[in-house]
């Protein structure tokens, strides 16, 4: 029943330029809001961890403008918005660069403000928050992950649930090719992403299963029970891009881009390319 689950009050902490450098650049972070928040979830704490460099700024009125307006909107989202300014260091060589570690106040903050939270997301691949990850657990927090590219195999492990950001419906755009047609993801006609959980290579077909919408019961991914909120589609072999491994499907690991259509078998999957791992 909607409503019956425990954890409800919820902490998100973003770590804003992990992520954007990873592949989660351009995310909506409304989506990432409501995909924590499922479930009738309280938004107790929403932090975001941004990187401000301030001498840049002094020189580039674009810079500072956009930045600005990011953090406003941000606010507008309901999140708290947490600067660290950029320090810069020139190192053995002479080459200048630049540092703003947020890790540390993220984590922080994790710990001390979980006294009042049931389930705590975090948005960042960095492996550097396995030990906070198993500090939150131990004082009776459920603990999520989210993030696109480069994530610590480890701290997907050590979260209680891992999503991968390119499956969560809407979290980003779709712009590759195939593009948007103006159709809601998951709807026929649309375009969706997904991973191959099965495929026969005897018989050159496959299934894709892809989250319909952002709901309960994020674990259930077996499509036959009437909760979950995941679907399937038949996908032929010559549905694939020139060039696909089927050899190494299925995967979880492997993401991929496909329409959704009405096929003889039910709902089938078309034009499917994969998105991650890039190819190269």
């Amino acid at each position: 029943m909607r409503g019956s689950c425990s954890y409800k009050k919820v902490g998100l902490y973003v770590d804003v330029a992990n992520i954007a450098r990873n592949g989660g650049y351009g995310m909506r972070f409304d989506i990432l809001r409501d995909f924590a928040c499922r479930d009738g979830g309280e938004p107790m704490r929403l932090n975001a961890y941004v990187a401000y460099d301030a001498d840049r700024a002094k020189i580039d009125p674009d810079y500072k403008h956009r930045t600005i307006n990011f953090y406003a909107a941000l606010r507008d989202l309901g999140y708290k918005v947490i600067e660290k300014t950029v320090s810069w260091y020139t190192d053995d060589e002479g080459n200048r660069f630049g540092k703003a570690n947020a890790d540390l106040d993220m984590a922080v903050d994790a710990l001390l403000q979980s006294e009042n939270l049931d389930r705590v997301m975090m948005a960042t691949g960095d492996g550097d928050f396995i030990e906070v990850v198993r500090a939150l657990q131990n004082k009776g927090c459920r603990l999520e992950g989210v993030a696109f590219e480069n994530v610590s195999s480890q701290l997907k492990r050590e979260v209680d649930i891992y999503m991968s950001g390119y499956l969560i419906p809407n979290l980003q755009p779709i712009s590759t090719e195939g593009g948007e047609n103006g159709k809601p993801w998951g709807e026929m006609g649309s375009r969706v992403r997904g991973i191959c959980y099965n495929y026969n290579t005897q018989k050159n077909f496959g299934f894709m299963r892809y989250l319909d919408h952002i709901g309960p019961g994020i674990w259930l991914t077996d499509t036959r029970k009437s909760e979950s909120p995941y679907e399937t589609a038949f996908a032929h072999e010559s549905a694939f891009e020139p060039g696909t491994d089927f050899n190494h499907l299925p995967s979880r690991d492997k993401i991929f881009e496909f329409d959704l259509s009405k096929g003889d078998k039910g709902l089938q999957a078309t034009n499917i390319i994969k998105i991650y791992p890039h190819k190269g």
